[in-house]
């Protein structure tokens, strides 16, 4: 995927789209978009959270800045396949990602505080983090994403994710996506990242589609609707590790 790099600055706007509005805005992009170099993908997170869930609380009311900590795989991984250990920030609209690659059961054990990172300066602010926070794995959240990229080599990235599901046992991503679903109802998540100013045919395909931007959050919309809210995302699934 060409997510696989170590820092991110860009630009993010999310829309939720009914399966009506994505057909209207894939057609619509045809001529200025093509599929990423790996177009279909399945991408798994645990989200890390202190006790009280003080950093999505905090989050949730829409701060000038705000970060989370999150481990993230591209599918299932055994033991020895890479995990990214990521911490994402947004200051003043702008998010910035940094990450760090390891097997996934040494990644694992890095932030559950059994070992050491890599001593990379990544590593070392994830570092602190864990010190300064003490997070705890919160959610399994994942969800199967489509991909494109500018057809002009520019770096413009659209991505639709569909079957959101989300479950709060089992937090190991080697486990499974076995989850439940984290919206109520048929909604495809549309995310725009750019590194500046969006392409002058994009406004006027959004706005022909009845597509607005929107604040959405998937930790978010699960600390909502599940933690506060009362929804279960207990799931009982007999699993064993792959190595």
């Amino acid at each position: 995927m060409s997510e696989q790099q170590s820092c991110f600055r860009r630009y993010e706007q999310k829309y939720l789209l009914t399966p009506e509005q994505y057909g209207a805005v894939k057609r619509g992009m045809a001529s200025y978009m093509k599929p990423d170099a790996h177009p279909v993908y399945t991408i798994c997170n645990i989200y890390y959270d202190t006790e009280n869930y003080d950093l999505i609380r905090a989050s949730l009311e829409k701060p000038v800045y705000k970060e989370k900590l999150r481990l993230r795989s591209y599918g299932i991984p055994g033991n020895r396949d890479p995990a990214f250990a990521e911490i994402k920030k947004k200051f003043d609209g702008v998010v910035f990602k940094r990450r760090v690659a390891m097997q996934s059961m040494d990644a694992s054990r890095w932030l559950s505080g059994k070992r050491s990172g890599d001593g990379t300066q990544i590593s070392r602010e994830i570092d602190w983090f864990l010190q300064f926070y003490r997070p705890q794995p919160k959610v399994f959240l994942a969800y199967d994403r489509e991909a494109f990229a500018a057809a002009d080599g520019g770096e413009l990235r659209i991505t639709f994710d569909t079957d959101i599901r989300v479950r709060s046992n089992d937090l190991d991503l080697r486990f499974g996506d076995y989850a439940v679903p984290l919206l109520k109802t048929e909604q495809i998540l549309m995310e725009i990242k750019s590194p500046g100013a969006a392409p002058l045919w994009l406004a006027p395909l959004l706005s022909a589609a009845g597509v607005f931007p929107t604040s959405f959050s998937k930790y978010g919309t699960y600390y909502k609707e599940f933690v506060c809210g009362g929804r279960s995302a207990m799931v009982k699934k007999e699993v064993v590790l792959s190595a």
